[in-house]
């Protein structure tokens, strides 16, 4: 009987892989991301080793992630137009190209820091149209809406396994045999994923602009997400996430070289801990059969996630420090992958990928000002006490968000009541609205 509910439980957890479009795609980002992780991992390692300067390491992460920051609304603006099909595989060619530039650079030993700097750029750009245009995209693998928040946390978990695989095998590669194997290996995973979507079916989609103006269809974008409140506030709760937060990535190898003393391999094991907590949460989410008490997690696991980087940043003990990066992990994933899953579902259809430019803006847009931020600040008062500076204003920015919540819910119930995205949370919200909107 265990065995059969067993089952069951997993059937519902990988519910969206029934449909053939996402079940390509989620072989074949499960590949490529793998590489994504370990190039993240060395060259974040590779730009310390070169300099030994916490500021470069922020310098990278802000050339890497500020392109994303003015391109993604335009793109957003393109994925609601175009074929985001093909879109993703021009985007996911330049990734390859990128990657494999690298890699020649590291491995005829020619790599230098303006080099590093510049091909981050180039990356950023393709993320700016990749991001935004991937998230929107996702409603187009999956024939019933109601299974959308199932391939969102399947998505999630995906990223998040190669999360933990990937940092783990830089870390091991690093100390064997350098840097460049990274890069390499991360090129060729692109393969994967421009094959899957080259072997998808993808019907043609019907363009709803009306505009043949960029602009005006941008305005169009700000003014629909400013005025709905419970949008603008989630994205403005994962906007200050990102900012203060999330830029703990850009100084882990100082955590992980000068204040744990380890080496390559220490931070691979740091980040591969965090993967498995982002993992475990991004499961619990593709185990849930409704939204309904999202608004309430979101906030919650933000200072879940506050509190463990406020801890990590005063470990001088490695053990305990993984142990803090796994609720870390779980606590960013149930924040981000929750914020995706709810913004997914209010939005309007013909709005999806302005809309969702804007998460990328929120999530790639603020880290690498963070990530400036963050090498600055180290370099003048320590990573430590950078890092736990960030906590502090996640977990402020989650108890404004709390304090919000019930007028974000009456904003939230008539879209869920007279849309009826997913049909089950109309009932439940009905329920909810006679015994006082409650929520599991």
């Amino acid at each position: 009987m265990k065995t059969l509910l067993g089952l069951l439980q997993l059937k519902a957890i990988l519910r969206a892989l029934k449909y053939r479009n996402f079940r390509l795609f989620f072989l074949g980002q499960s590949i490529s991301l793998i590489g994504t992780w370990m190039q993240r991992i060395a060259l974040a390692w590779l730009v310390y080793r070169l300099s030994d300067s916490a500021f470069l390491l922020g310098v990278v992460g802000f050339a890497s992630q500020i392109p994303t920051f003015f391109i993604a609304p335009i793109a957003g603006v393109f994925a609601d137009r175009l074929n985001r099909h093909r879109i993703l595989i021009l985007a996911q060619t330049a990734a390859m190209m990128q990657a494999l530039l690298l890699a020649f650079l590291v491995l005829t030993d020619t790599i230098q820091i303006w080099h590093i700097i510049l091909l981050s750029i180039f990356l950023g750009v393709i993320n700016g149209f990749d991001m935004p245009t991937r998230q929107s995209f996702m409603v187009e693998m999956i024939d019933d809406r109601r299974d959308l928040s199932n391939a969102i946390a399947l998505n999630s978990s995906m990223v998040n396994g190669a999360r933990l695989l990937g940092p783990s095998l830089a870390g091991v590669l690093i100390a064997a045999s350098g840097e460049g194997i990274c890069f390499l290996i991360n090129g060729l995973s692109y393969g994967a994923v421009i094959l899957s979507l080259a072997m998808m079916k993808v019907g043609r989609r019907k363009n709803h602009s009306t505009s043949s103006n960029i602009r005006q269809e941008l305005k169009e974008g700000l003014n629909y997400v400013a005025g709905f409140e419970p949008i603008w506030a989630i994205l403005l709760l994962f906007a200050i996430i990102s900012l203060m937060g999330m830029p703990y990535v850009v100084l882990m190898p100082v955590f992980a070289r000068d204040i744990l003393h380890g080496g390559p391999l220490s931070l691979g094991l740091l980040m591969g801990s965090s993967g498995v907590g982002a993992l475990t949460g991004a499961l619990y989410l593709a185990s849930r059969k409704t939204v309904l008490g999202l608004d309430k997690l979101i906030p919650a696991f933000a200072i879940i996630f506050g509190l463990g980087l406020a801890g990590f940043a005063f470990s001088k003990f490695f053990i305990l420090s993984m142990l803090l990066m796994y609720f870390l992990g779980i606590g960013m994933m149930i924040q981000m992958a929750g914020s995706n899953t709810l913004l997914q579902t209010i939005v309007e259809d013909d709005k999806r990928g302005r809309v969702m430019s804007f998460y990328t803006m929120a999530f790639m847009g603020m880290q690498p000002v963070g990530s400036l931020i963050a090498g600055s600040l180290a370099s003048h008062i320590g990573a430590p006490w950078t890092v736990f500076t960030g906590a502090a204003a996640c977990i402020i920015a989650a108890i404004i968000f709390v304090r919000r919540l019930p007028v974000l819910r009456l904003k939230t119930q008539p879209v869920y009541l007279t849309k009826g995205i997913i049909p089950e949370i109309a009932s439940g919200i009905q329920n909810a609205t006679e015994s006082g909107f409650t929520s599991k």
